[in-house]
């Protein structure tokens, strides 16, 4: 077979293999978890420890408060993929355009980290489950693994468009001044709807989860 055509033949199993078209498909994806330490992060550094290339949240000592572990740097607009491993009825959140001090889910936006089916859980309000924006809208449902598997998420942050999506489903896709158009949800003041720019945080609630592969795109 001539060089040429077995080039042309092989090209497409490649494609249908690795799921991009070329080498291209990643370019701009930079790492902000080196799989090693806590360089980049500023926070509660002591909340998270690293660990055969993971990053986890950890389960807080008696009478220990721990904190939100955030990027040294300001993000605007992005996409952030990343991959994490809940267990059994786990907390968690992802901050976005946050400042380093206050509640990250009013001051910034938070979207919802959780272990969804646990029964801890039996009674919360749609928009508090996985992927929603805390207080602001609700993400669907029915697309997490279960607790112990690694699930992967990618979330688009673009002006004022945020996109969820969750193991290859769009399970949020919102315009923040349409969904506010009548005021939050939970019916709180949110001022960090109208933040630009700001942190990424892991914002831990006692839970452990395990997060790797955090790689983050910068948008214009």
């Amino acid at each position: 077979m001539p060089p040429m055509l077995r080039s042309l033949l092989v090209l497409p199993l490649l494609v249908l293999l690795t799921g991009c078209s070329s080498p291209e498909a990643d370019q701009g994806f930079v790492s902000l978890f080196n799989g090693r330490n806590l360089d980049g992060w500023v926070g509660d550094t002591s909340g998270y420890v690293v660990h055969d290339g993971m990053l986890t949240a950890r389960v807080p000592k008696p009478g220990e408060s721990l904190g939100n572990l955030y990027t040294a740097g300001e993000y605007a607009n992005f996409i952030l993929r990343f991959q994490f491993r809940l267990t059994p009825g786990a907390n968690n959140g992802l901050g976005i355009r946050a400042p380093l001090e206050g509640n990250a889910a009013y001051e910034g936006i938070e979207l919802q980290i959780l272990e969804n089916t646990h029964e801890r859980w039996a009674n919360l309000k749609p928009w508090q489950f996985h992927g929603s924006a805390y207080g602001i809208a609700p993400a669907e449902r029915g697309y997490q693994l279960p607790p112990g598997q690694w699930n992967r998420q990618q979330v688009t942050v673009d002006g004022r468009r945020i996109e969820v999506v969750l193991n290859g489903h769009v399970i949020l896709d919102i315009d923040l001044d349409e969904v506010t158009k009548d005021g939050t949800v939970d019916g709180q003041n949110h001022p960090g709807l109208t933040r630009a720019r700001g942190h990424i945080g892991f914002l831990g609630h006692g839970d452990e989860v395990a997060f790797r592969n955090i790689e983050i795109k910068t948008l214009p």
